[in-house]
């Protein structure tokens, strides 16, 4: 086969070519830190790196689920806290009123405080975290107790749930249930016992109010405990996260990272490899007639 001037030249040149493709791969490489700079470089790269993020976005979308609904859980355990000491409060005054030496004056102005509680207790049933109603179920916009100008109060709370997913098929309830603690029944309890108070009721009257608020003592400690489990929980979903997020990020990471050492030694010899092409490729085309006809 006669190898012609130009056939050495048209290889020559063809060589240089992949040198100068060989050198940029690992110039990107090196500058972008990653293996590939598009999915044609490495279609199977490429592949399982869509996985991989996927995976590392999912996880990051739960731990926000999370924070929200730790906060939920957070201001409504401190919420039934507040609740549980108004509620105990309550108790005390009962107590000190049922004392048959109090005048009615004095249980008048106990009537008095009874109220401002009452009050204070639909202030916690209508508590907010970013503008939602947190104790109101699925109806977040609208606030569950209303006080009236009479002084009498407006119940009516939502039964619906509001789960958060916080890990694949993993969803919890982030609510508290509003209607069990701050229900109807717990102001129209209040409403008869200031009125009992006022109309200086008898000492075995106010006795039977001791045991109402017991009950719904009871009801705030059996949501916090429901809640605290919640919490417990919570504390688990978390941990499993991190581990989640950090064997999501190191598998993507060992996909699509370049080994820079590997990387800079690959670049170098390429370097190498291409002046010698380029000193060869010199020698190669040699000076024509028309050079020096020129």
């Amino acid at each position: 086969m006669r190898i012609t001037q130009s056939m050495m030249s048209n290889s020559m040149l063809r060589n240089l070519s992949n040198s100068y493709s060989d050198l940029n791969k690992y110039s990107e490489q090196l500058s972008s830190g990653k293996k590939i700079t598009k999915p044609s470089d490495d279609p199977v790269v490429a592949t399982k790196g869509m996985s991989y993020r996927t995976e590392v976005r999912d996880v990051a979308q739960y731990k926000r689920n999370l924070s929200e609904a730790q906060s939920w859980i957070d201001n409504s355990d401190s919420a039934l806290g507040n609740a549980t000491s108004a509620l105990q409060r309550l108790r005390e005054l009962t107590v000190q009123a049922s004392n048959g030496t109090y005048e009615e004056g004095q249980r008048a102005n106990i009537a008095e405080e009874v109220d401002q509680l009452k009050e204070q207790l639909a202030t916690i049933a209508n508590t907010q975290v970013n503008e939602k109603y947190i104790f109101n179920g699925s109806a977040t916009n609208t606030a569950p107790v209303t006080v009236n100008e009479d002084g009498s109060t407006t119940v009516n709370f939502n039964s619906n749930t509001v789960n958060l997913t916080l890990s694949k098929g993993v969803d919890v309830k982030i609510n508290a249930d509003g209607n069990a603690v701050f229900g109807e029944k717990l102001f129209s309890d209040l409403d008869n016992l200031s009125a009992a108070l006022k109309s200086d009721g008898s000492d075995e009257d106010l006795d039977q109010y001791i045991g109402l608020i017991d009950e719904n003592i009871n009801n705030l400690v059996n949501e916090r405990a429901d809640i605290g489990a919640r919490m417990n929980r919570m504390d688990l979903v978390e941990s499993r996260l991190g581990d989640q997020e950090l064997s999501a990020t190191k598998l993507m990471s060992n996909n699509e990272d370049a080994e820079m050492e590997e990387v800079i030694m690959n670049l170098t010899s390429q370097e190498a490899v291409h002046r010698a092409a380029m000193s060869a490729g010199a020698r190669i085309i040699q000076p024509t007639l028309m050079d020096f006809l020129r």
